[in-house]
Order: structure tokens, then C-alpha cells, then sequence
């Protein structure tokens, strides 16, 4: 315990979102007192029953880009004013990392200031931005928020990131001593474990996550329609592009080539991830460290990735998974083909799941943040 005490800060939070941040909320706890301010956490999430909450607001972010804007300049005022009334010594923004009023003034009144970014918010931004504005204006958005989030970081004691080559993605220099680069993760191993054995799995490939433009899944929709007759691809979960799907893959849906599960519930996820061969995720730079494939690996199901972000941290081909490198459909298609066909893919399952089980433990992660935090 170091006698702080840490207030995590956070945007409002989406289902992934509230996942991320119930299992950081988990870790600090076991480290030092922790709590937690937020915006439009669901009324039934378990955070409320285990961790003193904040909530500044239920209002989320808003659909325009304006009201957006709006919101977020007065849930940054109303987190100064949360942030002065606290006792914990410590404020980590978790995920909030362009929030530069509230960083600033917590670093004014002498507060310890980490900031935590779980992905490449400003890109992600820009891919949504560009399905509703020009792509110049999305751009140029997105760029201001990036640099939001610079002087967010160069503000900031310390920059947590999941790995050294997220902080290399977010602009950061893993080597720097403003820096730290292992960010602890954990993953259930008990939750997440192979619920089928590996040599009696079907020849099941897919994506589980949110069907959205950051996921790469118009681009795998493509990929699914080339697979040969014998290999079925299913897509875990809902989003934005489910209707999109449904009518673009109508006719390999009706054959039974590609299956739509819609809306998965998280405890149904290991049962889901343990019927796979293979898990595909070609998504942008989005995402620090996908929890997903972090489960997947867990339940034994080798993952074929983008090698963005922390990813190849975590993925090294032939070895722990794959790294797509020619992200063109039919290349994708043949590198499947050969991947769940391959003699390695056994040995492969199993050594995802040791690796999951020796660095993202519960330990491996208490490790790492009391190692942290006892230095600040």
C-alpha cells in the first residue's frame, strides 16, 4: 500500500470501456484506495456496488460533433471541481487523456498526474468523423485533439501504456523516464480457458467485438467471402455496420457459409472464443491492446492481427499468433487457408494460452502498478 490514494478519471464510458476500467479499478484496489470519476456509467454495472463513484453526469456523448464538443468542455470543468474536493493524492486519467483542463488543474494544486490512453483516441475519432463530415475536416478535428492529448502527456508526470510499442504508436518514447510501457492488463484464466479442446474444434473462424469502422470490418467482410467451402466465419457482436453486414453478405448467411450472432452478453464471450480455430482482427491503430485478443489467447484460439499498437508486443508469427502483412482481401483469405491448415497451429494454441497464464496474471499486474506507484 503507498498511503495515497488513486482517483481514476475517465470519459464516459461505452461497454468496453466500463470492462477496461473495472479491471484496472481491480488492480489498484488490491495496490492502494481507490475511486472513481466518470460520466454515464450504467446503472447496473457492478463498479457501482465495489468502488466509490463520481458520476458527473448521465448524459453521454452526444451524436454531432458540436453537441460533443459542448459536453465535453463542461464535463472537463465539472472534473476540476470533483478533483479539488479529493483527498487522493494520485489522479490518473484513464482513457482521458485529451482532458487538459482537469490534467492542468490537478497538476496546479499539487496532485500526482498519470494519464493512461487506452488506444489512439484521436484516430479513432477521425474514422468516425469521416462517415459523416469531409475527410479534410475529419483530419483536421482529429488533429486538434491530438494535440490536446500531447500537452495532456507532456503535462502528466507519468504516461502509462500497455506496452512499448503502443507508446510508440501515441507518439510516445517508451525509453523515456516520463514513460512506463507495461501498463498492467489481466485476463481471468479461469473464466477464459479452452472450454473444447483444440483438436475438436470445427473449422470456425471469426471476429468478436464492436462492428464498427475502426474494427477493419468492411474489409473482413471481404475476406469472409473468400474463403473456400468448409471454413465458416462467424462475427461475434453488434455495432454500427451489423444492418451493413447483413445485407452485404445476405447470400453466404443464407448458405451457411458466414454466420451473425448479433449482441454476445461478456460472460458468454469465453464459450464463443473456445469454439474457434481462429480469431481475425485487422483493426486500425484504435486500440492500445484488444482485450479480446488477450482472451482469445487464454482460451487457447491462436490469433491472426494487425500488427498496430501494442499487438506484435504480444503476437510474434509462428510463435504466439500471426501478424497480417498484406491486408488485401484474397492475400488474407490464402494466409487463413494456410494458417488453420498448418501443422503449427497446434502448438501455437498452446502456447498462447501459457502466455497469457505467466504475463497477464493477477499478480503479473499487482506487480507492476505497486512497482509504479511506490516510485511517485
Amino acid at each position: 500500500m503507498t498511503d495515497q490514494g488513486v482517483c481514476v478519471i475517465t470519459h464516459p464510458l461505452g461497454a468496453a470501456g466500463e470492462n477496461a476500467t473495472r479491471t484496472l479499478l481491480d488492480i489498484l484496489a488490491e495496490v492502494d484506495s481507490v475511486s472513481l470519476v466518470t460520466a454515464d456509467l450504467p446503472t447496473n454495472s457492478s463498479i457501482h456496488d465495489n468502488r466509490e463513484v463520481i458520476e458527473l453526469t448521465q448524459k453521454g456523448s452526444g451524436n454531432s460533433v458540436l453537441v460533443a464538443a459542448t459536453r465535453f468542455l463542461f464535463n472537463q470543468l465539472r472534473m476540476c471541481a470533483v478533483i479539488r474536493q479529493r483527498p487522493e493524492d494520485i489522479t490518473l486519467f484513464f482513457g482521458a487523456t485529451a482532458y487538459v483542463l482537469p490534467i492542468l488543474f490537478a497538476r496546479a494544486i499539487g496532485k500526482t498526474v498519470l494519464t493512461e490512453p487506452r488506444g489512439d483516441v484521436p484516430l479513432t475519432l477521425q474514422l468516425n468523423w469521416e462517415q459523416r463530415m469531409p475527410n479534410t475536416l475529419a483530419r483536421a478535428l482529429a488533429n486538434g485533439v491530438r494535440l490536446l492529448e500531447w500537452i495532456g502527456f507532456m503535462t502528466a508526470h507519468t504516461v502509462i501504456t500497455y506496452t512499448p510499442n503502443m507508446a510508440r504508436q501515441v507518439g510516445l518514447d517508451p525509453d523515456s523516464p516520463s514513460v512506463y510501457p507495461h501498463g498492467a492488463r489481466y485476463i481471468d484464466t479461469e473464466r477464459f480457458r479452452p472450454r473444447t479442446p483444440f483438436e475438436k474444434r470445427d473449422t470456425l473462424i471469426g471476429f468478436v467485438g464492436r462492428l464498427d469502422e475502426e474494427k477493419g470490418v468492411r474489409s473482413l467482410a471481404a475476406v469472409a467471402k473468400q474463403l473456400p467451402d468448409g471454413v465458416t466465419f462467424r462475427f461475434v457482436g453488434d455495432g454500427p455496420l451489423y444492418d451493413w453486414l447483413e445485407q452485404e453478405l445476405s447470400e453466404e448467411i443464407r448458405a451457411g457459409q458466414i454466420e451473425l450472432t448479433g449482441w454476445v452478453d461478456h460472460e458468454d464471450i469465453p464459450n464463443e472464443l473456445s469454439q474457434m480455430r481462429l480469431l481475425i482482427m485487422p483493426s486500425e491503430a484504435t486500440e492500445g491492446l484488444p482485450t479480446t485478443i488477450l482472451e482469445a489467447m487464454a482460451c487457447g484460439t491462436p490469433v491472426y492481427a494487425s500488427a498496430v499498437s501494442g499487438i506484435p508486443d504480444v503476437i510474434q508469427t509462428g510463435q504466439t499468433g500471426w501478424l497480417i502483412d498484406n491486408d488485401d482481401p484474397q492475400s488474407m483469405s490464402d494466409e487463413i487457408v494456410a494458417i488453420i491448415n498448418s501443422t503449427e497451429i497446434h502448438i501455437v494454441s498452446t502456447k498462447s494460452r501459457e502466455m497469457i497464464c505467466k504475463q497477464y496474471s493477477f499478480e503479473q499486474a499487482y506487480n507492476r502498478y505497486e512497482s509504479l506507484l511506490s516510485k511517485i
